[in-house]
């Protein structure tokens, strides 16, 4: 008879250790005895004890027990919830360290991964680092021991939703109502059947989509529509997929924001892919329009285009655009802004660009610029058909420096592109998350 083999005991006394560096997703790295330790809460150079929290074979786990001494990037977090609430990983130290610290992730991904180094480091695009936040999904749970409603984010390294009751980080039209909108829920017949909450915020409005599993009562309607009356809120209802989506209050809620040195508005659904931070936002567009080198011939490529975020602005300085990008619906809307905005030296298709692209008829196009955006997987796959287009200058954005380094070490180790530069973006201040952009250019000779 097998017996189920048990996790060994934890020890459950302090261990004393020094701080070595930091790990990408923002905790300490200590060793004990020759083996990894990470540790929440713990910064590079600090003298603490820690407990531990969890083991496995390659490192073990642990949180900060005593600090004895502490480093100067240690700073007082702003959040009352930061030791609890998941949101958050690096409010202890102070923004210029961590920004820092994110550029440190980027270059050892490039060099570990990619076997690449950029001639020359892109400065840091910085900008507020509170209530910065205009999207984010919150989870809505009812929970019956504590006999009321919790929205939020999940607790460390935990499934649990954290019990907090506002957030720093997210735009203050919401952040500061967490406890107001549990409560809201809780006088719901509904309330064991929201089970998220979708923020999205525009320059004139802030929309919360709340995932409804059941269709709601008539008094649940009529308690949604007086919280919104009375907040300025506007509420949309999710009762199933995605194409489920439609305002409750007010009927005509529209969300947009404007990219002013372009003279843009763009227009876009709350459940529509949007860049959280509208200052990290605008600067980006610049530096990659500035990096791109554009003039009144360029023809630019913009891979994963979504709503135009950077196609529109393209435009306005270049001959032609094409965006591509696999969302239809997203398609469909980046259209309308170009309409809406008298844009009419773009195009868009609706491809899925995990596929091989060959046959497509905007492949057969001549390209002397490209900017790809892709999700946190990269575009591995486009990278062979970006490298065939031949164009001088390539832009990637990146919103995982892993992915960055993979593709970008295929462009200049297999493809004849140098890496000219790279920098980070502080998208996410306070978190782990690196955001980064790299200049590739074509090698010539």
């Amino acid at each position: 008879m097998n017996k189920r083999r048990r996790k060994p005991k934890l020890p459950n006394y302090p261990v004393r250790v020094t701080v070595e560096s930091l790990t990408h997703d923002g905790r300490g790295v200590a060793h004990v005895d020759g083996k990894a330790v990470f540790i929440d809460g713990a910064l590079p150079g600090e003298e603490l004890s820690f407990l531990y929290t969890g083991r496995s074979r390659k490192h073990d786990e642990g949180r900060l027990c005593e600090l004895f001494q502490a480093s100067d990037q240690r700073v007082e977090p702003e959040c009352a919830h930061f030791d609890i609430c998941g949101g958050c990983s690096l409010q202890h130290q102070n923004p210029a360290s961590q920004i820092l610290s994110k550029q440190q992730t980027l270059l050892d991904s490039l060099e570990r991964i990619g076997k690449v180094k950029p001639e020359r480091i892109l400065e840091a695009l910085t900008g507020p680092v509170w209530g910065y936040r205009n999207k984010a999904r919150l989870g809505v749970k009812y929970v019956r021991k504590k006999g009321r409603v919790l929205v939020g984010f999940r607790e460390k390294r935990k499934p649990f939703l954290a019990d907090i009751q506002r957030c720093e980080v997210l735009h203050p039209s919401v952040g500061t109502r967490l406890e107001e909108l549990a409560q809201m829920i809780q006088g719901m017949e509904a309330r064991e059947r929201i089970a998220q909450i979708e923020v999205a915020v525009g320059e004139q409005a802030t929309t919360l989509v709340l995932r409804n599993l059941d269709p709601l009562s008539g008094s649940d309607t009529r308690v949604l529509k007086d919280y919104a009356q009375q907040t300025g809120l506007h509420i949309w209802l999710q009762p199933g997929g995605p194409d489920t989506v439609a305002p409750l209050w007010p009927e005509a809620s529209q969300l947009s924001y404007h990219l002013q040195d372009y003279d843009i508005e763009m227009q876009f659904l709350p459940t529509d892919f949007t860049q959280v931070n509208v200052a990290i936002n605008s600067s980006m567009i610049r530096q990659a329009l500035e990096l791109l080198e554009l003039d009144a011939d360029s023809r630019v490529l913009d891979l994963f285009c979504g709503l135009g975020n950077f196609t529109l602005p393209l435009a306005r300085r270049a001959s032609h655009v094409t965006g591509v990008e696999g969302d239809a619906g997203l398609v469909q809307r980046a259209r309308e802004n170009a309409a809406r905005n008298g844009i009419e030296n773009v195009e868009y298709h609706s491809v899925d660009l995990t596929q091989d692209p060959a046959g497509q008829a905007w492949m057969q196009q001549r390209y002397n610029r490209i900017l790809l955006d892709p999700p946190r997987s990269g575009a591995q796959e486009m990278m062979p058909h970006i490298a065939a287009l031949g164009a001088e200058r390539i832009v990637y954005v990146a919103c995982h420096p892993g992915s960055l380094a993979r593709d970008a070490g295929l462009l200049a180790n297999e493809h004849g592109y140098r890496l000219v530069a790279a920098g980070v973006m502080d998208m996410f201040p306070h978190t782990a998350h690196v955001e980064s952009m790299a200049l590739f250019e074509k090698s010539h000779g």
